[in-house]
């Protein structure tokens, strides 16, 4: 079976004809009208059957093409779109061209061929185009996965609160049925990339909440700008970079950087990051209770309100489901792609591991190698 095509217009005659020519190069579904046609898109976009191209006619009652195929762009940025128009509406369609609304636009009557060549011209730019993302993409996860590695190697407890930040970006965007935000999540997950260079002594220091020098505060301050640095050059990640950055900015203005933005000036993801990250950190791996969230509430002018109130809302819900079931294994037991529960430590107590880490294969070959140096406690809850 071939492409999938989708064929939008308000005539069913006209439907019809265009189905019997192309179907037997190209898998075809039809719609009478724009709002028809974009649920179809929507709907193979659940079905991960996703539409390589559309071709829609200008001129319908209620959403006309350009408006259609504009909403289609929205939700299937992907899918190459084609319109049909009238040779009143060349000046419209020719606009709609410069505004990236459309792939191309033919003129009715369209002969079967001509429209068929193009078709096959939309369909073969559609797969270069993924061909790209898909390159993009594997290149982006895989330079992500060794910062995600770094922080790990670092600073356990540090990837602990990553790996919490991610599961509760990801109860959010189901619980509001939000777009897929991977911006967010990505930079939840690299949101302690910067402290990789301040000295693992200082860090301990500050989190035995011993009191630090306005020089070891002015340290940690920059950490989000060192974040940046490393993050902002890899391709696509400007913004999640620029998340980051801001991860520490409060709503009222106050925090790092002291000359950013304030309000809703800043980005959604950063106000959201800011929001998650104090949670964890009032949480200190313990349960999301009540008294985490007066904690927050005591210098709440720091969160955008909304945002905190439907945080809230949805992650006490979270807390109040069943914990997961656990069995206790041996550290020689531990395979990649297990849920530790609890922290992994060395007889002295330090940790490795934090709780919640979903083990790589780096990170079981480091627990190899420093079992013949130290001595563990053992053994470890893991999710079963």
């Amino acid at each position: 079976m071939g492409d999938r095509v989708l064929l939008i217009d308000d005539d069913p005659r006209l439907l019809s004809a265009l189905a019997r020519h192309l179907s037997e190069d190209f898998h075809l579904e039809t719609a009478l009208d724009g709002e028809r046609g974009i649920e179809a898109v929507r709907a193979a976009l659940a079905a991960r059957a996703p539409f390589a191209a559309v071709i829609c006619d200008m001129a319908m009652p209620g959403l006309n093409g350009i408006e259609t195929l504009k909403h289609i762009r929205e939700i299937a940025p992907e899918t190459e779109r084609i319109m049909l128009t009238g040779h009143a509406d060349i000046e419209t369609a020719m606009q709609a061209i410069n505004d990236d609304a459309i792939f191309r636009f033919y003129t009715k009557p369209c002969p079967p061929e001509r429209l068929s060549k193009g078709l096959w011209a939309a369909v073969k730019q559609y797969h270069l185009v993924n061909a790209e993302r898909e390159l993009l993409e594997s290149t982006l996860n895989g330079s992500i996965k060794v910062l995600v590695e770094v922080v790990a190697l670092n600073d356990p407890v540090a990837h602990g609160l990553t790996t919490r930040l991610r599961e509760w970006v990801r109860a959010l965007t189901e619980e509001f049925k939000m777009p897929q935000r991977w911006k967010l999540e990505i930079a939840a997950a690299l949101v302690s990339i910067g402290q990789v260079a301040i000295p693992a002594e200082l860090i301990t220091k500050k989190r035995l909440s011993k009191p630090l020098s306005p020089e070891e505060k002015s340290i940690f301050e920059q950490a989000p700008a060192a974040a940046r640095n490393l993050i902002v050059h890899i391709p696509r990640l400007a913004e999640v970079a620029e998340i980051v950055y801001l991860q520490d900015r409060g709503f009222d203005g106050t925090g790092f950087p002291p000359d950013g933005p304030s309000g809703t000036d800043i980005p959604l993801d950063a106000r959201l990051l800011k929001i998650l990250k104090d949670l964890a950190e009032a949480a200190d791996g313990g349960d999301l209770t009540g008294l985490v969230f007066e904690k927050l509430q005591v210098r709440k002018s720091q969160y955008d309100p909304v945002l905190l109130g439907k945080v809230q809302s949805c992650l006490e819900a979270l807390s109040r489901v069943a914990p997961a079931h656990s069995v206790e294994v041996p550290l020689a037991a531990l395979r990649p792609g297990q849920k530790i529960l609890t922290n992994v430590r060395l007889s002295n107590g330090h940790i490795i591991l934090a709780a919640g880490t979903q083990l790589s294969q780096v990170q079981i070959e480091r627990l190899r190698n420093l079992r013949k140096i130290f001595t563990f406690m053992e053994p470890v809850d893991v999710q079963a």
